[in-house]
């Protein structure tokens, strides 16, 4: 099977899926989603496929959602974007195989959730993560944050929009596993997935099951899809602000529509 905005192939009991728009810094579009959805249907259909590593090509991991497309006219609609991307993000927490990422350059938005979505994950020294949805008015598709750092840290992370946060403070804060130099990403989280398929699978497969159950327990999926229907809102809320940062950020870009947000309240 060909493939447009990602790689795919089998290696060493490895299903490996590299994401590849490297000229959009691998921004995740309806394309990738859909062809995302297949590769990890053919990773979990194979028996030789024991674990499950996403990556990408170029300068990023990735850079999030693809901020234009979508139709957002109406709840319905909006809801059904959300939804799409949604459901990508909880394949990756879901998979009945391990999930390993291994991210580099850029990995911000939506992006962070895919990463954070995997069971495992490396970053390379030099990585800027973050979430900065909040400054372009849009909400967290998958609220995965609190559940991995807690209240405290999720807060800070999603209402600052932080999109410079280190690999060392995702470290910290268990958003990945390991620290690698520049460059050993790939390696790493080859090495991390390599560890996971020499293991016995029953056993991998059902301990995966059992740590997800206990998140169940606390209302997980539940808490997802509250959030979910609170960024619907988010999406589609109308305000005199939001119309005019929007029309600025059409005409000059998002970074002349941030200014002129500090500036109106006086916080430059």
């Amino acid at each position: 099977m060909a493939f447009a905005t990602i790689r795919y192939s089998e290696e060493g009991g490895l299903g490996v899926i590299a994401l590849n728009r490297p000229e959009k810094l691998n921004a995740v579009n309806a394309a990738m989603i859909d062809e995302l959805h297949q590769a990890l249907d053919r990773a979990e259909a194979s028996e030789g496929v024991r674990a499950i590593l996403v990556h990408g090509e170029g300068r990023a991991f990735s850079a999030g959602f693809d901020l234009g497309g979508g139709d957002w006219s109406s709840e319905q609609t909006a809801r059904a974007e959300l939804q799409h991307d949604f459901d990508v993000i909880l394949r990756f927490w879901n998979s009945p195989k391990v999930t390993v990422a291994a991210v580099h350059g850029y990995c911000l938005g939506s992006a962070c959730e895919i990463a954070v979505a995997c069971d495992l994950a490396v970053a390379a020294e030099g990585t800027r993560l973050g979430w900065p949805e909040v400054k372009f008015g849009s909400g967290i598709v998958a609220l995965l944050l609190p559940w991995i750092t807690g209240a405290k840290a999720a807060k800070e992370l999603l209402l600052i929009g932080d999109d410079r946060v280190s690999a060392d403070r995702a470290l910290e804060l268990g958003l990945i596993n390991r620290v690698v130099p520049e460059g050993d990403h790939l390696e790493a989280g080859l090495e991390m997935a390599r560890s996971v398929a020499a293991n016995d699978p029953t056993a991998v497969k059902l301990t995966k099951q059992a740590i997800n159950r206990a998140y169940e327990a606390m209302g997980f999926s539940r808490g997802l899809k509250e959030a979910l229907e609170l960024d619907v809102q988010v999406e589609t809320a109308e305000t005199e602000e939001s119309r005019e940062f929007d029309a600025l950020a059409a005409e000059q870009g998002y970074k002349a529509a941030i200014a002129w947000r500090r500036r109106k309240y006086g916080l430059d």
